[in-house]
């Protein structure tokens, strides 16, 4: 009977774990003090992104059930990578006012994400606070060699990682190396205002030994992913020397050599989400990315966005903005300005990019200031940088109409305007109507040329 007994009690547990290995989905769990009542669980290509809430004890739950691998979790404030696999239970739990210290993994997969923690922490030590990309090239390959080398190290003597994980993760560690070796020409001469500089012919020979067509890698390793993007961009780059194609056009012609189905379809479609709405050859980039992707899917969604577009083409009304808050006092609407050349800048406090056109956007102004056109800056900050926002206007003694947008990346003019990436600027004529959803940037010579089109 004992016996008997113990055997079903084996039997019992055996098809339990078999049960959660058949599991298609990974449970995320944890527990949260002084939190901001949710937390968020995205890829790092941000492709998926959820948010799970909070009870009033802190603990959160939900699943995954696609996207299985690396992560990133994170309050809004705070922020780790982790690791989640297929029928994996994880549980994470932190205090908010103390993460680094506080944070713990348990249940499946919890020592890939305390390697994963102590990895990103160790990277930023071994960095250190200098700007690396204005090192001499000898120094600075010196400089992530030793970087690589602490990292492998770092892995090697992780416990409890799999072994499976462990080959993919230091192929991994040496495609970050590669990757800042592919960075360094052009970050080298931008950090030290040096534009003609170039490495010696040298220095990127290790990136002959990439096989760019990995499936796997690709899936696995985001370090991999950039450098297959780079790849493919320089590519189209020579492309663009040699054919005089269009950007889009030489960019999906150079992809199109790429002989995995997976690896072409994902870059295609990662740079059609935001290359369609930027492009001023709309039906073009359409018709080159149906030609070339063979997902359905994203197909689809190209589609989709491709429809929305077509609304916002020279002549349509241009959607509005209503009451969004004015940096001078009260609140102003874009009917306010009919009868005005309106030229908006969608922008951001924390965009680099956005930031670099402050200076030629002045000039701009400055020249036509009694002509009849506004220019208008909305910015799509957080509320919670909305102090930071009025800091920015005050000290960089920014002109025109200042505007501080209703919900950021969620108002309505910048959903309509199928907004992706920033800065992006508009003109909009006096009746209203779109001149250029995709106008030249204030540091472009075409934009004084399209203004001096409409004698403005």
């Amino acid at each position: 009977m004992k016996h008997s007994i113990i055997l079903l009690l084996c039997i019992a547990f055996i098809l339990s774990c078999e049960k959660e290995v058949s599991r298609d989905y990974a449970i995320v769990a944890g527990t949260v003090s002084n939190g901001p009542g949710k937390v968020n669980i995205g890829t790092l290509d941000r492709s998926f992104t959820m948010t799970m809430p909070t009870d009033a004890n802190g603990t959160f739950r939900d699943t995954i059930s696609s996207d299985f691998g690396h992560f990133m979790f994170f309050d809004g404030k705070n922020f780790t990578p982790v690791y989640i696999e297929k029928g994996d239970s994880i549980h994470i739990s932190y205090d908010a006012n103390d993460f680094n210290n506080s944070l713990t993994f348990a249940g499946d997969g919890a020592p890939i994400s305390d390697y994963l923690k102590n990895k990103s922490t160790l990277e930023r030590e071994l960095r250190g606070p200098e700007n690396v990309y204005t090192l001499d090239e000898t120094t600075f390959k010196t400089t992530f060699t030793g970087i690589r080398d602490s990292l492998l190290a770092n892995l090697d003597a992780a416990a409890g990682i799999p072994e499976h994980y462990k080959i993919k993760e230091t192929r991994n560690i040496n495609y970050s190396y590669l990757g800042q070796l592919m960075r360094y020409q052009p970050y080298h001469a931008y950090y030290t205002g040096n534009p003609d500089f170039e490495v010696s012919e040298d220095f990127l020979k290790e990136l002959d030994q990439i096989d760019y067509n990995n499936e796997d890698d690709f899936k696995f390793s985001n370090a991999y992913a950039n450098l297959v993007t780079g790849h493919y961009n320089n590519k189209a780059q020579d492309l663009i020397k040699s054919d005089s194609l269009a950007d889009y056009a030489a960019l999906h012609k150079a992809i199109s050599v790429a002989t995995s189905e997976l690896i072409k379809n994902k870059l295609l479609f990662n740079s059609a989400k935001t290359g369609i709405t930027y492009t001023d050859d709309l039906e073009g980039y359409y018709t080159s990315f149906m030609t070339h992707s063979t997902n359905e899917e994203h197909k689809t969604e190209i589609t989709a966005t491709y429809d929305k577009l077509k609304v916002l083409s020279k002549g349509s009304p241009s959607p509005k903005f209503t009451d969004y808050e004015n940096y001078a006092g009260g609140t102003t609407s874009l009917s306010d300005l009919e009868g005005k050349y309106v030229y908006i800048d969608v922008w951001a406090t924390w965009c680099g990019p956005c930031k670099r056109e402050i200076p030629f956007l002045k000039e701009v102004e400055a020249k036509y200031h009694d002509k009849n056109i506004a220019f208008v800056s909305i910015s799509i900050d957080k509320v919670s940088d909305h102090e930071k926002w009025k800091t920015m206007v005050e000290e960089k003694e920014l002109g025109g109409i200042q505007l501080f947008a209703d919900n950021d990346w969620n108002s309505a003019f910048v959903k309509e305007y199928q907004i992706q990436g920033i800065p992006r600027f508009i003109l909009i004529n006096p009746e209203g109507q779109i001149i250029n959803a995709n106008a030249p940037r204030p540091s472009d010579p075409k934009l004084i040329e399209l203004f001096t089109e409409y004698n403005i």
